[in-house]
């Protein structure tokens, strides 16, 4: 069987993206270890059993030109829960952006929602069959 562990998220700064993903986003810290080359591995991965993000300062003006928009204007990350609700509020109160009131599809419950580079993403509670 194989999946996909990690997923790389460029970021201006390692400090400010684990506060948003664990504060913000409720993820959990997973890993911070510093490298020889003075950057750090830095993990964080939502709550549950699921990819993880590898949180990667930006290195250099190509790199840099592309925190928070690493997927051209387009939803690139998809965060599942099991309670839109709850876990819609507890965002906004976090101060999260949402670009979009809450809709109901077929699929399921999605909102579309920023993280604190503009980098799309939706939340969603996949409908239940």
């Amino acid at each position: 069987m194989s999946r996909i562990a990690l997923v790389t998220l460029v970021v201006d700064d390692y400090d400010e993206a684990i506060r948003f993903y664990t504060e913000a986003l409720g993820f959990r810290l997973a890993e911070d270890a510093p490298r020889p080359d003075g950057s750090r591995w830095v993990v964080v991965r939502p709550e549950g059993d699921g990819t993880a993000l590898l949180l990667a300062r930006a290195k250099g003006d190509e790199q840099r030109a592309r925190v928070g928009d690493q997927t051209g204007g387009r939803v690139g990350f998809f965060l599942h829960t099991d309670d839109f609700a709850r876990d819609h509020a507890r965002m906004l109160a976090a101060g999260v952006i949402f670009l979009e009131e809450p809709r109901h599809e077929p699929y399921g419950s999605v909102a579309v929602f920023q993280d604190l580079y503009g980098n799309r993403w939706d939340l969603l509670q996949p409908a239940t069959a």
